[in-house]
């Protein structure tokens, strides 16, 4: 804080003749305070402090004369920075206005109290009196108040000196009236002696900086909903235990800040040149930065506290909402995706704009639950189902979908999170979550506990009234697409009921021309695998049996769930080599492996099992097989025959065709070959199971689905294998 006095300005003013220099009563003050900083008996002076505390419930509102103080400093420091350059320049920091409204009956009482305060500062100060005198001498007046209002009424008195002060050092070079009010005050010409005492308007700016901030804390403390924190929860009241002695600093700076205005007046070239009076500042200014720093650390813990207890309320009323019917689905879709009234929730990728969740107003939804690793295939095959059912069947079917996705509280949200969420948002032709954030940490939670929502995609179908008619229609989506709809359980069991173990069950929605193949009964056989050579080999020995069948056998290769790099090479071969049919559209690979294991876990939900269905019983079959380092292969005449194993059990099988040849061309060959797969098989094998992301409970017993025997468990993390 400085004066820019023109320097025309000439105050009268008697020299004193040269003395000897003493010690100044501010200087022997502040080497009072450097020895009180070494001691720092904090305690003692708190229970000095509590002694003058008697609050008499009246409340006092803050913000507002908080406001203006801020004002007032933030004006007065561009005329700070004036007398450090040497400058006459005059910026405004803030709003020229004020919201007058806002003070309505605030200041009624006060202004007096706040006039008092501010001759305490004034007066006692000019003198050079002690410092903890006169804060405690404030504390005393202010003994009714509470901690943040005796904080702010300090601190608007202490604004009232510094705001005068400076009102007077920018007019002056301009205005007689205030040029008048200097000379009588005998301010000194500090633009000559700016930088002298630059690095003492440093310390006063660091200063004010820190008191500020305290205030702030202490208000926000005051301002902590009740009902979720009260003072004696032990967050709040531990923290409430540093309040007076944070309040005493920060009104003990504003002191010592007086002090420096005061100290301006007729002050001697030794007092200029000094440097003693900046290192008390910068001490005083430590250490309230300290004080700002512990209360800074304690109101986080109260705000996480609070958190938690509206977090617990919110996820109260969500259990409480699902238990109960309803008119229509707005209660439940506002709490699940915003609540309030405030923004648009919903973000229409198609139109490109916001939109409110009125738009779902008694329809069908189905929550699109996942988190930001959702594989490129699974929104683009939802899409293409969700697409089909706007077009083919929209006089029959419709619903819509909103795209919810979980971030964990932990994760810090930065650019590539962003991107990564607009590049998965643009892809998705229904609704999303206009932002991650906007999703509450209950929702979450009741998501993850109620749901089991453990990072593979979900969709949770909710009907026009908002009750949840199927936990996850995930699975019955990629079986049987819009077939399913609407989606719920009583659909899935009974669509369940209507399929057999057949091709077409295999390759439905993948693969037309599979399917083509598949209704004159022709001969088909799916296999997979990585291994070039044995796909060489085994294609061969097929093309050989068909030509001494005089059989057509129509082979297409399905590759291997999790190695997309080499069974890409593996098709590029089998294109330029001729050995079979392929499909070139690995999103095409990636939902047959898909569908299989949604058929597995759609049963395991059903609380099916391979000793009592044989769909689970041939899907588990297959999926095994794919855990094998060589291939596998199915036979089928059109959709009923089948026959099945394993890569060397069936390129053994086709070597040794001349054994049961006759027994082929008399009884057709899959029956034959399926003879001949049982003398063969042999109780010495090892499957390879690999169930990824199963949502919910892992299942203790899974049998083995060639000998019927209990599978051990193994625990298995597994990356890309490329």
């Amino acid at each position: 804080m400085a004066m820019a006095l023109a320097s025309n300005v000439q105050p009268a003013r008697v020299q004193p003749p040269p003395a000897p220099v003493q010690p100044t009563k501010m200087q022997q003050q502040l080497k009072g305070e450097r020895r009180m900083f070494s001691t720092n008996d904090d305690s003692a002076m708190m229970k000095q402090i509590q002694a003058t505390h008697s609050p008499d419930g009246r409340e006092v509102e803050v913000k507002p004369i908080l406001t203006v103080i801020e004002d007032i400093l933030n004006r007065a420091r561009p005329s700070i920075a004036a007398v450090v350059n040497g400058t006459h320049d005059h910026i405004d920091t803030m709003d020229d206005k004020i919201d007058l409204s806002a003070f309505d009956g605030v200041l009624e009482g006060l202004a007096h109290i706040i006039h008092r305060t501010a001759c305490e500062l004034s007066c006692k100060c000019s003198g050079g009196g002690d410092a903890h005198a006169t804060t405690m001498a404030i504390f005393h007046s202010l003994s009714n108040y509470s901690w943040d209002a005796k904080v702010v009424i300090s601190l608007a008195a202490f604004a009232v000196c510094y705001g005068e002060f400076w009102l007077v050092a920018q007019l002056c070079a301009t205005n007689p009236l205030a040029k008048s009010v200097a000379i009588l005050k005998q301010l000194p010409d500090i633009i000559e002696h700016s930088h002298s005492l630059k690095s003492r308007f440093d310390a006063i700016t660091n200063l004010l900086k820190a008191m500020i901030d305290v205030t702030k804390c202490i208000v926000e403390f005051k301002e902590l909903p009740p009902q979720y924190i009260s003072p004696d929860t032990p967050p709040m009241s531990l923290a409430m235990a540093h309040i007076p002695i944070a309040a005493y600093w920060t009104i003990r700076s504003m002191v010592a800040c007086a002090s420096q205005i005061t100290s301006l007046l007729g002050m001697s070239y030794e007092y200029i040149t000094s440097t003693t009076e900046a290192w008390e500042l910068s001490s005083l200014a430590h250490k309230v930065s300290n004080i700002h720093g512990h209360l800074t650390e304690q109101i986080g813990i109260c705000y996480q506290y609070v958190d938690e207890k509206k977090h617990a309320e919110y996820y109260q009323m969500l259990l409480h909402l699902f238990e109960i019917p309803h008119l229509d689905n707005m209660k439940i879709l506002k709490a699940l995706i915003y609540s309030k009234d405030d923004i648009l929730p919903l973000y229409d990728v198609s139109s490109k704009m916001r939109v409110s969740v009125e738009i779902l107003k008694r329809k069908t939804v189905l929550l699109l639950i996942s988190d930001l690793d959702v594989s490129n295939e699974e929104i683009l095959t939802l899409g293409d189902i969700y697409h089909e059912s706007r077009t083919a069947r929209k006089d029959q079917i419709h619903y819509d979908v909103v795209w919810l996705p979980i971030m964990e509280r932990s994760i810090t949200w930065n650019e590539g999170y962003q991107r990564k969420f607009e590049q998965l948002q643009s892809m998705m032709p229904w609704h999303t979550l206009h932002h991650p954030s906007l999703l509450e940490p209950a929702v979450t939670r009741y998501i993850k506990e109620v749901w089991h929502f453990q990072r593979k995609m979900m969709l949770v179908v909710l009907d026009p009234q908002g009750k949840v008619v199927c936990p996850n229609a995930h699975h019955m989506m990629w079986i049987w697409g819009n077939f399913a709809y609407p989606f719920t359980t009583a659909k899935e069991e009974a669509l369940w009921k209507e399929e057999t173990w057949k091709l077409e069950l295999l390759v439905d929605g993948i693969d037309e021309q599979t399917l083509h193949w598949i209704q004159p009964g022709n001969y088909i056989c799916l296999y997979g695998g990585e291994d070039i050579k044995w796909i060489r080999d085994f294609t061969s020995r097929v093309k050989a049996v068909a030509k001494a069948l005089g059989i057509t056998i129509e082979m297409v290769y399905v590759g291997k769930s999790k190695t997309k790099e080499r069974v890409r090479k593996n098709i590029e071969i089998i294109d330029s080599e001729n050995l079979s049919y392929s499909w070139h559209d690995l999103t095409s690979i990636w939902f047959f492996w898909s569908r299989l294991e949604s058929m597995l876990y759609s049963k395991m939900e059903q609380g099916k099992s391979i000793e009592n269905d044989q769909i689970m019983q041939e899907v588990m079959t297959v999926l095994s097989f794919d855990g094998s380092d060589l291939g596998w292969a199915i036979f089928s005449k059109g959709s009923a025959e089948m026959a099945k194993a394993k890569g060397d059990l069936i390129v053994t099988c086709l070597t040794e065709f001349g054994a049961w040849e006759e027994n082929a061309k008399e009884k057709g060959f899959v029956p034959a070959l399926i003879e001949h797969l049982e003398r063969l098989h042999t109780p010495q094998h090892c499957n390879r199971l690999i169930l990824p992301g199963i949502n919910g409970d892992i299942q203790e017993r899974v049998i083995c689905a060639e000998c019927g025997r209990p599978m051990e468990k193994y625990l298995m993390y597994r990356c890309c294998t490329d």
